[in-house]
């Protein structure tokens, strides 16, 4: 594995253990502001790197009627606002070719999403930027699956590449995690995330929208770090049964410490 310079944070073979975590989607400035406080105050107290993540167009929700966000241009205002503030490494996924360019102006990270994650041109406007692009492992693929996306990424010249996985479709609305992905996704030789909250999400399994199962989270990212994830990545919100997206699967912000303590003694046992 090539060392990957993300901000402050260089990602390689032994460490350290990083989290990339955020609120689903920005509901609006100040809870935005207040879970990227938390998160730079809490990574600071553990010795833990933060990447923050939000997005500002949630693109494939289930309803119509569904909270998406306030749009690339807000969005990436208030996303601009939380690194120029925190200081911390900025994520986003994009949905578009044309929103790369204003995307890649403000992120560190650019993600492609679980959906997406074959789009061949999206894949390769999001490499060209040269920036350390994050592709979702779709839920309909296989680990070894991931392949085509990885060499559409190297055939630009970038091999500043993040692979997560985030479950896989297990009949209806539900998911199912396969930890043997994790050394599967670790053999194309880039870091690999465990999305631990998507993963526990059931999607449509609200009718209108998607459930979740954050009772699990903890079990599941746990597992996964053991397994030789190298981070993990969480949604979290300080109130997520009142979350405008993605709330039945995201962590109270009253958790996180105490998981993050534990991944990060995990991770430890598991490197040394």
């Amino acid at each position: 594995m090539e060392p990957i310079k993300i901000g402050e944070l260089e990602i390689k073979e032994n460490g350290p253990f990083f989290v990339i975590a955020g609120p689903c989607v920005i509901e609006n400035e100040s809870v935005t502001l207040e879970v990227a406080r938390f998160l730079r105050k809490t990574g600071d107290e553990l010795g833990i790197p933060v990447i923050f993540k939000t997005s500002y167009d949630k693109a494939n929700r289930t309803s119509l009627d569904s909270f998406r966000g306030p749009g690339p241009e807000k969005g990436l205002e208030i996303i601009g606002r939380v690194k120029d503030e925190t200081g911390l490494p900025v994520l986003s996924d994009v949905h578009e070719r044309d929103q790369v360019e204003p995307a890649a102006a403000v992120l560190d990270v650019i993600q492609i999403p679980a959906f997406l994650c074959r789009q061949t041109d999206l894949i390769l406007a999001a490499a060209r930027t040269n920036l350390p692009v994050n592709i979702k492992k779709g839920q309909f693929l296989a680990p070894w699956d991931m392949a085509p996306a990885v060499e559409k990424v190297r055939s630009t010249g970038n091999h500043r590449l993040l692979l997560t996985e985030r479950g896989s479709s297990f009949g209806y609305n539900n998911l199912v995690v396969d930890m043997r992905s994790i050394a599967v996704l670790k053999g194309f030789g880039f870091p690999v995330i465990f999305d631990a909250t998507h993963s526990v999400q059931l999607p449509g399994g609200g009718g209108h929208c998607s459930g979740g199962q954050r009772e699990y989270v903890g079990n599941l990212a746990r597992a996964a770090v053991a397994a030789g994830a190298d981070g993990v990545f969480m949604e979290i919100h300080p109130s997520p049964d009142s979350a405008l997206c993605d709330g039945p699967n995201s962590l109270p912000l009253s958790d996180v410490r105490d998981l993050l303590l534990i991944l990060k003694a995990i991770y430890q046992v598991v490197r040394s």
